[in-house]
């Protein structure tokens, strides 16, 4: 029903891919998105506070057709919710508030596919747990450049630098992309033999290894560094010699395809570190991991 306080001319929504009410109703909708615009623990470049609202604006500008998988992704139904107000102060309290804010949706229904978009990657800490509250069995696959396993850095155990660590403490953890990691890192995925494709791998069974030891229900965390700074130089932390778009989208297809992937988040998108293309880019990842998960694989 029309709303009489808008006028009845044109307007552009505000959401991901400018939905329509009918394509963007939380009721209606397999997939919510979360923006969590923080960046409180970067520790190099930051910015990564402004990703959620630069893949929101840029996604108004790809087309609801996929052309790969032959679906209106639109079609699927993709609530946005409001962004998510950050708490400064305190790393861990921001977790909590992303844990809250991601098991509210998570538990609708039948359990919608709920993702967040970053903000930094210390994001993915409070989301992985909100998906872990409810399916314990659950695997997190974390696409990164960097490790992410310090016990702490830069004096909390919370931020971008401890995201799989503390993941790591409560379920299964599979790292792809790492191409750079501190000596403590290291010896932690030696210790605790975390199932590691370093990049560049060795050879085409690391990936199937990596897919092969993931659980039935997967968690998928995506920091954007892991692709090469020639594709994606936007990020607070760029990496040198990175995964290309058709080996990271690649990627994601067979996991989507081999297991149910129920919650996901991609993050540390630094627009102003980039040219507009970079956040496009960022929104077309967003839109095939929700097409993926979606509409491959069991549900």
């Amino acid at each position: 029903m029309p709303d009489p306080q808008i006028p009845p001319v044109p307007w552009t929504p505000t959401n991901f891919l400018a939905l329509p009410p009918e394509q963007s109703s939380l009721d209606s909708a397999a997939a919510v998105l979360i923006p969590v615009p923080i960046d409180n623990t970067t520790s190099f470049r930051p910015g990564a506070r402004h990703g959620s609202a630069a893949i929101i604006a840029a996604s108004a500008a790809l087309e609801d057709y996929d052309l790969e998988l032959d679906i209106d992704v639109a079609e699927l139904g993709i609530y946005t919710s409001p962004p998510l107000e950050p708490h400064v102060g305190d790393p861990y309290q921001m977790v909590e508030r992303v844990r809250a804010a991601v098991s509210h949706y998570a538990t609708q229904g039948s359990g919608k596919l709920t993702g967040v978009i970053g903000g930094d990657h210390s994001a993915s800490i409070g989301s992985a747990f909100a998906h872990l509250d409810q399916r314990p069995d659950l695997s997190v696959l974390y696409i990164d450049a960097h490790a992410d396993l310090r016990d702490a850095y830069q004096g909390t155990a919370w931020g971008h630098g401890s995201g799989a660590r503390r993941i790591a403490e409560r379920c299964p953890i599979s790292l792809v992309g790492v191409r750079t990691l501190a000596l403590e890192e290291r010896q932690y995925i030696d210790h605790h033999h975390i199932p590691t494709a370093f990049w560049p791998p060795h050879d085409q069974s690391d990936l199937d290894n990596i897919i092969s030891g993931l659980r039935s229900e997967v968690y998928v965390s995506i920091d954007l560094d892991v692709l090469d700074p020639a594709e994606m130089p936007a990020v607070g932390t760029p990496e040198p010699g990175g995964l290309r778009w058709l080996e990271l989208t690649g990627f994601l297809q067979r996991v989507c395809q081999d297991r149910r992937v129920v919650g996901f988040d991609v993050c540390e998108l630094a627009p102003d570190l980039g040219l507009p293309a970079h956040s496009y880019t960022a929104a077309k990842l967003v839109y095939k991991l929700i097409a993926y998960s979606l509409a491959l694989g069991p549900r």
